[in-house]
């Protein structure tokens, strides 16, 4: 018989749909567990901590560093995905983009999804700090902390939660710096003001296009409180500007060369050209325009950056 999918009003904390398990569907148990943990998300947020890491390396790379930066942080940021994931289990369930999460069907329990985040989190902090440093598994532990304990509430707030939670969006890079390093120092920080100016466009364009879908769950994002669109144009034109200076700061510190600064000023002029379009049409069409731009100019940047890094 076909499972029909409950609707919000019919889910509580303390009663979720049934979900049959015997051991010969263990197979069946995989899947939910995998969309806990926003591999999409993991991915990127483990790329941008390997490329950091990658530029960040004087001499020789360290492979076997490499290896365990992967790992610590692919399991610390599956970890938190899955803990956010059961923080808002409740709004997941009303937003068409969320409803089919494993939490909001009932293909896991509360329960289940809290052990798997904190089992994956902590393993990885544990492999950050055993093969990596201790700088590293810190500066992870905190990324974590601010973004489940600060940004994810202050969702149903606040718009400034835009501006906390790409504290936490930039971790990772902190992170892959300090493996390098094991320390912080101006050009940890120069890649880690890219991607936190990157992020505002970038999520000022998700806003807009689920500008529906976080009104039903009560998340104040900018877009939602703002109607017209006036301010959230005028943030991602101020941002864009702003990225493009910054942007150009590897080749003037010395940790890229001539050919990343003429890529870097390249994609910056576009991506500020696509962003002031955005602000100007204020359309779903150029929200989507953005988005499309971001995903495509911090990868091609960074990709740059790795080949003509110093």
């Amino acid at each position: 018989m076909k499972q029909t999918t409950p609707t919000p009003a019919q889910i509580t904390w303390r009663r979720l749909p049934a979900v049959p398990y015997r051991w010969d569907q263990a197979r069946a148990l995989l899947s939910p567990c995998l969309a806990l943990t926003k591999p999409r998300v993991t991915v990127l947020v483990t790329l941008t901590a390997l490329a950091a890491c990658y530029v960040g390396e004087q001499g020789p790379v360290g492979w076997q560093r490499l290896a365990f930066l992967t790992l610590g942080t692919a399991l610390l940021a599956s970890g938190t995905a899955a803990l956010n994931q059961l923080w808002e289990w409740r709004s997941d369930a009303l937003m068409r983009r969320t409803q089919l999460r494993p939490l909001p069907t009932g293909q896991l329990r509360p329960p289940a999804a809290l052990a798997v985040g904190l089992a994956l989190m902590g393993l990885g902090l544990a492999a950050l700090a055993w093969q990596v440093n201790a700088l590293s598994a810190g500066l992870g532990a905190a990324t974590a902390a601010v973004y489940l304990l600060i940004y994810t509430p202050l969702k149903y707030r606040s718009p400034l939660s835009t501006v906390i939670g790409a504290l936490p969006g930039g971790g990772p890079i902190l992170m892959g710096w300090a493996a390098a390093q094991n320390r912080l120092d101006a050009g940890a920080w120069i890649l880690f003001g890219i991607q936190f100016l990157w992020q505002f466009p970038h999520f000022l364009a998700i806003a807009e296009l689920c500008r529906e879908d976080y009104q039903k769950a009560g998340i104040r994002m900018l877009p939602v409180l703002d109607a017209g669109g006036e301010e959230s144009g005028r943030q991602i034109m101020l941002y864009s500007l702003a990225l493009l200076p910054v942007s150009l700061l590897p080749a003037v510190y010395g940790i890229a060369g001539t050919a990343y600064l003429l890529v870097a000023a390249a994609l910056g002029a576009w991506f500020l050209w696509v962003g002031i379009g955005s602000a100007r049409d204020k359309t779903r069409q150029a929200a989507r325009r953005l988005l499309r731009a971001s995903v495509i100019y911090l990868p091609l940047l960074f990709i740059a950056m790795m080949w003509n890094k110093r």
